[in-house]
């Protein structure tokens, strides 16, 4: 990350102008209410801003939730300017949130993301070591911000245990002797996800599922490709998380034009599971 950046809790009016100025930048109007993201901040919540000089640059909030008689923090949004993208503040973001969490008693922090957006799935996936078994489909609806505009709005539900010994750890995989799902390539040269029935995979210990590496950019210059990956996508991990699996970490490849979910079976997970369905 710049060296120029500080992160730190944002718990004022005047900060949280800031936080609602920038996510109007990053998504458009409406913002969330100030009043909102200050009750909330008053009452469990956790808002953290990086600064570069004192102009905020980046900013993550998250609320109080409940399920199964047990707290969490609910991450609700991460917007970073989009001239400071690519620099890792996302990642930093994210551990001072955690540790922001920890000092608060949260042992859970859950969020929502695009599955089909790698670099997300990079951050939250291999670099934080959050896991996922909980598929929402449509999860907001239609959207018609720059970044959700045309697609059916799935997402996943992530895990992040940040008092769990798990996300500290070093997780080592012999990648060549899991079974992949396989894709083709069109006639543009793009990667599309083959026909497969899922089923066929139940019995696998684990299992390494593609997804495109460039699918902004697949949704601007070819949107019905984009919605076969979001369908078949869709269909895969419903069913494999409906049988046990669940999406441990994102592993990049640097001469396919796809990086690769990696699964395995829940049960052999050292975490608890508090299902949000």
């Amino acid at each position: 990350m710049n060296s120029t950046v500080e992160v730190r809790q944002i718990k004022t009016i005047e900060e949280l102008k800031q936080v609602q100025q920038l996510e109007k930048a990053v998504w458009g109007d409406p913002a969330i209410p100030i009043h909102q993201t200050l009750t909330a901040v008053k009452n469990g919540g956790i808002v953290v801003g990086a600064y570069e000089k004192n102009q905020l640059v980046g900013f993550s909030y998250g609320f109080p939730g409940f399920v199964n008689g047990k707290p969490y923090l609910c991450s609700h949004m991460l917007g970073i300017d989009e001239n400071y993208r690519g620099q890792g503040i996302g990642e930093f973001l994210k551990k001072e949130q955690k540790n922001a969490a920890i000092e608060m008693g949260y042992d859970l922090l859950t969020w929502t993301y695009d599955p089909l957006e790698s670099v997300n799935a990079f951050l939250n996936l291999t670099k934080l070591k959050a896991i996922c078994s909980t598929y929402v489909k449509n999860c907001y609806g239609e959207m018609k911000d720059g970044l959700n505009q045309g697609l059916p709005s799935d997402r996943f539900q992530v895990e992040w245990w940040i008092t769990n010994p798990y996300i500290e750890e070093k997780h080592q995989d012999d990648l060549a002797a899991i079974e992949r799902v396989p894709y083709v390539q069109t006639a543009d040269g793009l990667p599309q996800l083959a026909e497969v029935d899922p089923s066929s995979f139940f019995n696998s210990e684990a299992l390494l599922i593609p997804v495109s590496n460039q699918f902004q950019q697949m949704k601007k210059d070819y949107p019905e490709l984009a919605l076969d990956w979001r369908l078949k996508t869709r269909e895969l991990f419903e069913s494999l998380f409906a049988n046990g699996f669940t999406a441990v970490r994102v592993v990049k490849t640097a001469d396919e034009p796809v990086h690769y979910y990696l699964l395995k079976k829940r049960d052999l997970l050292p975490v608890e599971r508090r299902p949000f369905k």
